[in-house]
């Protein structure tokens, strides 16, 4: 059955169960259910149409009343179907946004079956009307892409653009920090106009606008996906900045050079230990009160 005949017939509540099967199968039936809750305010006052006929032949009778009553009813539905079709055309335009707070991660399916984790305090916006036409998403900061094959797809960020066919790959984009690492497939990067192609193994990071070099990733995956931060040759203040991210408390960096460079991970399941992780390297002492971490020079 057409899919206008299955809205028709919804629309009228005239469905039967082979058809209420059918229409639940329909690629918008979510939108379209959302559409008919946001409606239930917008019904058009009760019409009874034998009580209608009835009152216009009995006003015919005593005094011709003007042809705009009997057109009334009508203009009354007229007026709640475009309400209809606006709502609809307007929630089903709409961009997707998910996102994460601190120590939260979370899995998106993408329409086309491609899937996104998101890292703690990260944001992503697609559009699922124009999906088939443009596979783009907008990222503010961590996340594990595994694509499906098909057109083009890109991630855009405020500091680059990073365009695949069918992969898997990581982007990290934070304050003065941008970081793309393929794990499968050939990822393309654009930085300040210029394109670099990465291969399995290869990253492209970015800090304080000027690129690194990094070593070859041996990983099959991020570590974050298994709960813990791995950092190799980078500024202490980026460990910090995860850190708080990961378990949502402030970090007070006393008299400590934030710059100089650490090696080395921590885990998300444990605070304490972790802190251990991320100081003892470095001969620091930490302190804590409530959600506000300090740390000090041993």
């Amino acid at each position: 059955m057409e899919r206008e005949t299955l809205i028709s017939k919804w629309l009228d509540n005239n469905l039967n169960n082979q058809e209420l099967e059918a229409f639940k199968k329909l690629e918008d039936y979510d939108d379209l259910v959302k559409l008919d809750k946001n409606l239930q305010g917008f019904k058009a006052d009760s019409y009874d149409p034998a009580l209608e006929l009835q009152n216009v032949l009995s006003s015919i009778r005593h005094k011709k009343q003007p042809a705009i009553i009997w057109f009334k009813p009508f203009i009354q539905i007229a007026a709640v179907l475009t309400i209809c079709f606006s709502l609809y055309y307007y929630t089903t335009t709409l961009d997707t946004t998910v996102t994460t707070e601190f120590a939260q991660k979370t899995t998106i399916e993408l329409p086309d079956n491609s899937s996104v984790s998101l890292n703690a305090k990260s944001l992503l916006i697609f559009n699922k009307k124009d999906w088939k036409k443009e596979r783009d998403v907008e990222l503010e900061g961590e996340a594990f892409f595994k694509v499906s094959k098909g057109s083009s797809f890109k991630v855009v960020t405020k500091t680059g653009i990073v365009t695949v066919y069918g992969t898997q790959f990581n982007v990290k984009q934070r304050e003065n920090y941008f970081e793309v690492i393929c794990y499968e497939g050939i990822v393309g990067v654009t930085y300040n106009s210029q394109l670099t192609k990465l291969k399995a193994g290869d990253s492209f990071l970015i800090i304080d606008g000027k690129l690194i070099v990094t070593e070859k990733e041996n990983s099959a995956t991020p570590s974050w996906l298994n709960n813990e931060s791995q950092f190799k040759s980078l500024p202490y203040r980026e460990v910090l900045a995860e850190f708080e991210r990961q378990y949502g408390v402030l970090i007070i960096a006393e008299n400590i050079n934030e710059n100089q460079l650490f090696t080395g991970s921590f885990s998300h399941s444990n605070i304490d230990i972790a802190l251990k992780s991320i100081t003892l390297p470095l001969h620091l002492k930490y302190s804590k009160t409530n959600s506000t971490i300090t740390l000090k020079r041993d």
